[in-house]
């Protein structure tokens, strides 16, 4: 029985790539990649011979006749998207036309954007005392609008890490949104093409991130993180149980 294998492809740095993404891929016929968000040396590891398609222009009929013709020929498929799976990959579409055509398929979790963008930064973004929470979205203007109770000025009510996908052409909306709930003075990175060779990183505050991003010329893809646990004066937060003296080890 064909499979098709959704993949989390990473970030971009193609050495962030899953072991177990890899063999699936040097092990399918076809693969469909998203765009220019996927570099070559993830699809060096196609078999000779492969089918491999850019998805980022075909309509989601023209991707799943895709997949139909390879399932017809008795071939799987690996379908690569960036990032991870579990966020605004828009899988959920394509599996729910699998099903309804009894293709089977499985998923490989990847390398999240924020991830990559909080490892360039070199810092955890949750911190003991700090902010134990880290809130994903991303900005609406251009894209699928939110829904009602996820509008940003609610979500940065919480005061806690936030973290900011596609929102980098809207910066100056984004910071004056954030600037009621965190104020002026809070710490935010924006990270562009995290973990690429041209990554960009860039640290401000509410007040002067916005014209960071334009003095940049930022208008690729990004994520923007805001929160107390960027601070410098964060990394003196109190310590984590985790390891803490007094913590109880008994095992069984």
């Amino acid at each position: 029985m064909t499979t098709v294998h959704f993949i989390g492809a990473g970030p971009g740095a193609p050495d962030l790539l899953t072991l177990r993404a890899r063999d699936l891929i040097a092990a399918s016929p076809v693969c469909l990649y998203a765009g220019a968000l996927v570099p070559p040396e993830v699809l060096a590891h196609c078999p000779a011979g492969a089918r491999i398609v850019d998805t980022q222009h075909l309509t989601l009929d023209e991707i799943v006749a895709e997949i139909q013709a390879a399932h017809a020929r008795g071939e799987d498929v690996a379908r690569l998207h960036s990032g991870d799976l579990s966020i605004w990959s828009a899988a959920a579409e394509q599996l729910r036309r699998l099903d309804a055509l009894g293709i089977a398929y499985d998923l490989t979790p990847g390398v999240p954007a924020f991830a990559a963008a909080a490892a360039a930064l070199g810092q955890e973004l949750t911190l003991p005392g700090v902010a134990q929470s880290l809130i994903l979205t991303r900005h609406a203007k251009r894209a699928t609008a939110l829904p009602p109770g996820e509008e940003l000025g609610g979500l940065a009510a919480h005061g806690t890490t936030l973290a900011i996908h596609l929102g980098t052409q809207a910066i100056e909306e984004i910071a004056a949104t954030l600037a009621p709930h965190y104020g002026a003075d809070c710490p935010v990175a924006v990270v562009a093409r995290a973990s690429w060779p041209d990554e960009v990183v860039l640290r401000g505050t509410v007040a002067t991130i916005a014209a960071l991003v334009r003095g940049a010329g930022l208008r690729r893809t990004a994520t923007i993180l805001v929160g107390p646990a960027l601070g410098h004066a964060a990394r003196g937060s109190c310590e984590s149980h985790l390891y803490s003296a007094h913590r109880d080890r008994v095992t069984t």
